[in-house]
């Protein structure tokens, strides 16, 4: 199984973090996605670009407390 990240937009990040229940709060003046989940104090700052790269994505998703494998089932579903 590969562990590679893929290459996604902002958006399509937004959507998986969705399914793992973050909620979208707002986006601030940056144009960055703020998503917040009940009971966790991280707070994930998605930029909305056609393109994330692999080491911001690799960090949202460790902030999240996802693995990489579980991130990308989210996409995938």
């Amino acid at each position: 199984m590969s562990t590679g990240l893929p290459v996604i937009s902002g958006k399509k990040a937004v959507k998986a973090f969705e399914k793992a229940g973050w909620k979208l709060v707002r986006i601030g003046s940056s144009r960055h996605m703020i998503m917040k989940k009940e009971g966790m104090i991280t707070t994930l700052s998605i930029p909305d670009h056609r393109t994330l790269d692999r080491g911001l994505l690799r960090a949202l998703i460790r902030d999240a407390y996802l693995s990489v494998e579980k991130f990308s089932k989210l996409l995938e579903s």
